[in-house]
This record gives structure tokens, C-alpha cells and sequence, in this order.
């Protein structure tokens, strides 16, 4: 029987792979339209780094992002191994990790950066 902190942790992944499909999609298609109207890569940081979507919407990829790689770390590491709550913590680090590196990016990108 699986415990609630594990149908918890399927719910957040299948939630995070429906908002990253959805969002790699329209990254793709923003890149290639940009890419398209022949738009450099500083042309396209330019138009972003002061739009208040964009930077939400880099940061909620970002977070999901983390949150699926972390709990898909946690799901392998569960599936080879032996290591019961030692891989709980490895994940938590992970997850701390991939949010740190990926919020500093947008926020970065966007000026907020300290």
C-alpha cells in the first residue's frame, strides 16, 4: 500500500509533466517564430527581460522543472536501490538544488539577481 506522501509526490509529477509539455511547447514555438522574423539571441533577452509574464512564466517552468526531475530522481533511485530515507534527503537536496540554479537563471535573465 502506497503512503499518502507518495500519492502526494505522483499527483505534483503528473501535474509538473502536464505544465512542462505544455510550456516546452510554447517555448519551441516562440523560439522558432522569433528565430523566424530573424531576431538574435540579445534581441529576444532584450525583448523579455522587462516583461512580468515572461518572468512568471520562466519561473513557473523553472519550478516544475525541479519538482519532476527531483521526484523522477527519487522514483528511479526507489526502483534500483536499497537506500530507503537516505534517497528522500538526496532528493530534497536535488530539488533544493535545481530551484536554486534555475530561479537564480530567470531571475538573472531578469535583472533581479543580487
Amino acid at each position: 500500500m502506497e503512503s499518502r506522501q507518495d500519492i502526494w509526490l505522483w499527483l505534483v509529477q503528473r501535474g509538473t509533466a502536464f505544465i512542462l509539455a505544455l510550456f516546452v511547447l510554447i517555448h519551441i514555438i516562440t523560439i522558432v517564430l522569433t528565430v523566424g522574423k530573424g531576431l538574435s539571441a540579445d534581441a529576444i533577452v532584450a525583448r523579455v527581460s522587462g516583461n512580468f509574464l515572461f518572468l512568471t512564466y520562466y519561473g513557473l517552468f523553472a519550478v516544475s522543472a525541479a519538482l519532476h526531475g527531483a521526484i523522477g530522481a527519487r522514483n528511479f533511485l526507489r526502483e534500483i536501490t536499497q537506500a530507503g530515507r537516505a534517497i528522500d534527503l538526496f532528493s530534497l537536496l536535488l530539488c533544493l538544488t535545481l530551484l536554486w540554479l534555475g530561479l537564480r537563471a530567470v531571475f538573472g535573465l531578469y535583472g533581479l539577481a543580487a
